[in-house]
């Protein structure tokens, strides 16, 4: 027998508490006699505040764009092989980076899981309920592009990729930016210094960055916004598509 009445339930679903309902009306009344009121209060608050995390975890994780999204820090493959530092993937995993607003660059070459891991690392920020989001810069690039044609589409764009707490931007600079590009870039840089983490998956190494950013100031000026503060993570030289469909492949 449920310890809720019929009117108690109306206003607590009405008031959006159904959580808290769910977890009251699931409380066994034989099993929980011989609790005190503020323990029975208790074990509901923490049921209700366990569901309420994890549909708040789930829409954070459907909206993030994940490119791969079973990936997942604690079962990254071959890590000693690749050089990877496992204290470091621990770190990361515990988002240590995001209260630091650091931010993280993943370089190495084609198919060396650049963007597993930083599938990885926005799933693990999600789970601390951070809002994150993971883009192809090709795929930023076109909807920059795109909101060139709305009314005051150029603000509301900036606006809505600096409020994510954790942005990555993968296949970083895979294509040179033209001189729109750059100017965006600079300001997004800008917005998001010290406000945010910028998670870049790139296969060019630092050296490399300003020339393909068009060299001079505008080059000189996004890169000071990111490599300062960033940790910086070889992914290695093994190819782990290559590995994972060689593995995948049964036994002769």
């Amino acid at each position: 027998m449920s310890i809720i009445d019929i009117e108690t339930a109306r206003k607590l679903r009405e008031m959006g508490s159904t959580d808290l309902l769910g977890a009251l009306e699931a409380q066994d009344e034989q099993l929980s006699v011989g609790l005190a009121f503020g323990e029975r209060i208790r074990l509901a608050v923490d049921d209700a505040y366990t569901a309420f995390t994890d549909t708040k975890v789930t829409g954070l994780l459907r909206r993030a764009g994940l490119r791969y999204p079973a990936a997942d820090l604690r079962s990254v493959d071959l890590v000693d092989q690749r050089g990877l530092d496992r204290s470091v993937l621990a770190e990361l995993g515990a988002c240590g980076f995001v209260t630091a607003h650091r931010n993280i660059v993943l370089q190495g070459f084609t198919g060396s899981g650049k963007s597993y891991l930083a599938s990885a690392i926005v799933k693990a920020a999600c789970t601390h309920r951070y809002r994150a989001h993971m883009v192809r810069m090709p795929d930023l690039a076109e909807a920059w592009q795109a909101a060139g044609d709305r009314p005051q589409g150029t603000s509301k764009f900036i606006k809505k990729y600096t409020a994510f707490t954790v942005l990555v931007l993968d296949e970083w600079l895979l294509d040179r930016p033209d001189e729109s590009m750059r100017a965006m870039l600079l300001e997004l840089m800008e917005r998001r210094y010290d406000t945010g983490s910028t998670i870049f998956a790139t296969q060019y190494a630092k050296k490399d960055w300003h020339s393909r950013l068009g060299g001079g100031v505008h080059a000189d000026a996004i890169m000071d916004r990111i490599v300062h503060n960033a940790i910086w993570i070889n992914t290695g030289e093994i190819n782990m598509r290559e590995h994972t469909a060689h593995s995948a492949q049964p036994l002769s």
